[in-house]
């Protein structure tokens, strides 16, 4: 370089830093690796959900009378069972040697972080239900070339919410020692309003019902991931501060 190119040259200044998106994205690639190199959310949460399935169809299935009901039952129960399982072992993998703390402190939003992670946890259920909701149609009879696609939709509009309202208080019951229960017993009053319409849309769904009467169904459960979500973003830093 010459003495002008060096006059010249203007100094380089600090790399600017990561946006909300990609923080978003690399808590997110961080928990999905992880999950990658062990399993052991999903195998382990898919395995209880595989029981719970098996375990209601030979307790209550007794024919195409109470199919839609018990289905519908099934399919949601083991969701959400699941869904407190891995919860607690992601949350679990944060509260080891303070990686949490270490994460709080990083120059990283804390609406970023449950955002993440909220995104994680909703790939985690989508897994785990892309083996009971086959399973589901072996044990219960359900065509799942007639009501598959339908099946997949109302997971995919209530999984989101699950996944919401479970990462912000699986966040703050990670510091108590009983969190396991704590988180049950906090997280399942919430996943209720979800759950209770996740569970009507597939038993009218499984009962014959046309398409067009489920879609007040769908606004009900798309409200409550709106909320869920809002909610988790603008609370998560609060209420995991201290």
């Amino acid at each position: 370089m010459t003495g002008h190119e060096a006059a010249c040259a203007v100094p380089e200044g600090p790399a600017p830093l990561p946006s909300w998106g990609r923080h978003c994205v690399l808590v997110l690639q961080n928990d999905l690796r992880i999950e990658l190199k062990s399993g052991e959310v999903v195998i382990t949460a898919g395995f209880f959900a595989v029981l719970v399935v098996v375990l209601t169809s030979m307790a209550f299935y007794v024919g195409p009378a109470n199919r839609a009901e018990v289905a519908a039952g099934a399919i949601w129960l083991s969701v959400a069972f699941a869904a407190v399982l891995a919860l607690g072992r992601t949350w679990q993998r944060e509260r080891e040697e303070g990686a949490l703390d270490g994460l709080l402190t990083a120059p990283v939003a804390p609406s970023a972080i449950y955002a993440g992670k909220a995104l994680a946890l909703n790939f985690f259920l989508l897994a785990i239900e892309g083996v009971v909701l086959p399973l589901c149609s072996l044990l219960f009879g359900v065509d799942i070339g007639e009501c598959g696609p339908m099946l997949l939709l109302i997971t995919l509009v209530a999984t989101p919410g699950i996944a919401a309202s479970g990462t912000l208080f699986g966040g703050l019951t990670v510091r108590t020692r009983a969190r396991d229960l704590v988180l049950a017993v906090v997280l399942f009053p919430l996943l209720a309003p979800t759950l209770l319409t996740a569970v009507v849309t597939t038993r009218e769904l499984l009962g014959g019902a046309e398409a067009g009467e489920l879609v007040p169904y769908f606004k009900l459960m798309g409200i409550f991931d709106i909320c869920f979500i809002a909610g988790g973003i603008g609370m998560f830093g609060t209420l995991t501060e201290n």
